[in-house]
């Protein structure tokens, strides 16, 4: 029977009691420190205390009787029991005194608090993953998306120009809205704005359409209820307010006849209603705007003195649709203040105040979730926050504000509406589809465009020198061959021939060439009228006949054989406003 067994055991495994001696070969039982012990039946064994009482001299074999030194005697070193190991030798009572039951031993109050910290940490971080999960799933419940119908690119790139169309309609849904005006309006395009993200992110373009424009809205494949598609027939000659609501168009129809107007697709839309402009302005606690006079007007329920106000909610919807007591009185006069507003939108998301507050983030990621419709291409809050990043990047300096150039519609004695000026909007329309900053282009941008500039100046080879492949990457059908039999009979470029389609697809054509096909290719470009940007160094490649060429892409911006591909360098001189900066309206 050994000490566990006699219940003195103290915590003490009893297979630690019987150890190895490595002298003898044999186990011998070490019992902890304490008072002397009754005899264990068997052969008597001296216990082997440590300290004053540690027994020493000679101890009997059982099995012989033979008296042999003990270990201890003579020096050599018995190890400890396993416990006692773990337990680094702990310090033992004195001799002569039983051992008094030692505690267990407690965690510090420290210990105790950091895990308790801890393990509740763990929990807080798995709820809040958990939370953050749920509240990402209610902001994407949050999101109301109806179909682009194919009249989009198919959504905005991350590597590309963006273009957003946003779209403000007249639908009076929504608490204390059915006051204003039509009450009964299907929802038409009252305010559109097309707005254009340059490729490197360092400028952009909002370019208001007005809602008086006369357009031709096209005809518009639209997704129905059931799955099915219909063709809701185009209009001539109409208000480009109606290329929404009217004939239960949707963003879609406004998206095309956006094409249709300037030659750019949209990749993405967003519309608003009454209620986002008001919950918009109240969740980032009002944005502050600016009138050169007092300003009272009845119809839209503004009243405001000369001067700069801070405005949100009913006021706020008061500011945008305000026109008869400003400029002309007109839609024209009207998109200067929409404009305005949206500068002060701007810089009041960008401002540290909105950015460095949770409740607000909160309450923004609410309102606006709630108030936007956007295309099927937009519809998680994982694909809005990625267009809201991109938009990040934007200085609101580098925001230039302005409107398609029109002029009154002669066709009416009373102009109510306005037609196209042809002589400035197809320039701003190009410069736009070209990445063309309207503001100041950064030292970089003018060192890359000098860079462009440089290839085209040199000394040029015959047009009978040229030998190129052109392929199609994205022009028309036929594009590549008209192209060759142009070359060929009215340009004298003899040494060219049709490789058919491009691997993949290009927006903007090129011109691949040899460091010593230098001379050929500013031939080519200046027949082409190409670019210094659309003219790319590199190597040549071997024609059908086994000979260096250069390779001419025709991308989707070729309009036609002779038809110049130089895009404009400069915007054109309109009328315009940056977001940096608060101009009164009056």
């Amino acid at each position: 029977m050994d000490a566990q067994g006699r219940g003195r055991a103290d915590n003490i495994d009893p297979a630690d009691q019987w150890v190895l001696n490595p002298n003898t070969g044999e186990y011998e039982l070490r019992l902890s420190p304490s008072a002397a012990q009754p005899p264990v039946p068997g052969p008597r064994r001296p216990s082997s205390r440590d300290g004053s009482g540690a027994a020493g001299g000679r101890e009997r074999q059982p099995e012989t009787g033979q008296s042999r030194q003990s270990p201890r005697a003579r020096g050599a070193e018995v190890p400890a029991p396993r416990s006692a190991r773990r337990r680094n030798a702990e310090p033992e009572a004195p001799q002569g005194r039983r051992a008094a039951r030692r505690p267990v031993k407690k965690k510090s109050k420290a210990k105790k608090v950091l895990l308790w910290t801890g393990g509740s940490m763990a929990f807080v971080l798995v709820a809040v993953t958990a939370a953050g999960y749920l509240y990402i799933k209610h902001l994407n419940d949050n999101i109301t998306s109806v179909s682009d119908d194919g009249a989009g690119t198919g959504g905005f790139s991350k590597d590309e120009a963006i273009n957003i169309l946003l779209i403000g309609t007249d639908k009076r849904t929504g608490k204390g809205n059915e006051g204003y005006g039509d009450s009964g309006s299907v929802g038409h395009a009252d305010t559109t704005i097309l707005l254009h993200l340059s490729k490197d992110r360092s400028n952009a373009t909002a370019l208001s359409i007005p809602r008086d424009l006369i357009v031709d809205v096209p005809d518009c494949p639209t997704q129905q209820a059931d799955g099915s598609q219909k063709v809701i027939p185009g209009s001539q000659g109409v208000r480009f307010n109606k290329s929404l609501g009217q004939d239960d168009r949707t963003p879609s129809c406004t998206m095309r006849t956006v094409t249709e107007l300037t030659g750019i697709k949209p990749d993405d839309f967003m519309v608003a209603d009454f209620n986002a402009v008001k919950t918009l302005t109240e969740a980032v606690d009002g944005v502050e705007v600016c009138l050169a006079k007092d300003i009272d007007d009845p119809d839209s329920h503004l009243k405001l003195s000369k001067g700069t106000h801070n405005i949100s909610g009913e006021q706020a919807l008061a500011f945008v649709r305000t026109r008869h007591s400003v400029g002309f009185g007109g839609d024209l006069s009207r998109i200067g203040l929409q404009q305005q507003f949206l500068g002060a939108l701007m810089r009041k998301l960008k401002g540290n105040s909105t950015l460095s507050s949770p409740t607000k983030m909160v309450k923004l990621a609410e309102a606006g979730t709630k108030a936007l419709t956007v295309d099927d291409k937009l519809d998680s809050i994982t694909k809005l926050k990625d267009l809201g990043l991109e938009l990040g990047k934007l200085n609101p300096k580098n925001l230039t504000f302005t409107t398609v150039p029109v002029v009154d519609n002669p066709a009416e004695k009373v102009h109510s509406t306005v037609v196209l000026n042809e002589s400035k909007a197809p320039s701003v329309f190009e410069a736009i589809r070209n990445d063309v900053s309207f503001t100041d282009v950064k030292k970089k941008q003018k060192a890359a465009k000098n860079a462009q500039a440089a290839r085209l100046k040199g000394s040029k080879a015959p047009a009978s020198d040229v030998r190129v492949r052109i392929l199609n990457g994205g022009a028309a059908p036929g594009s590549a061959q008209a192209v060759l039999n142009w070359l060929q009979n009215d340009e004298g470029v003899t040494k060219s021939e049709n490789s058919g389609n491009s691997p993949a697809p290009l927006s903007r054509t090129t011109l691949e060439y040899a460091p010593d096909q230098a001379a050929q290719a500013r031939r080519l470009a200046a027949i082409m009228g190409l670019s210094g940007a659309a003219m790319k160094p590199g190597k040549s490649v071997t024609n059908s006949q086994g000979l260096p060429a250069m390779t001419l892409t025709l991308g989707k911006d070729f309009k036609g054989a002779g038809v110049s591909l130089t895009p404009p360098t400069k915007a054109p001189d309109v009328d315009k406003s940056t977001a940096d900066k608060v101009k009164c309206a009056g």
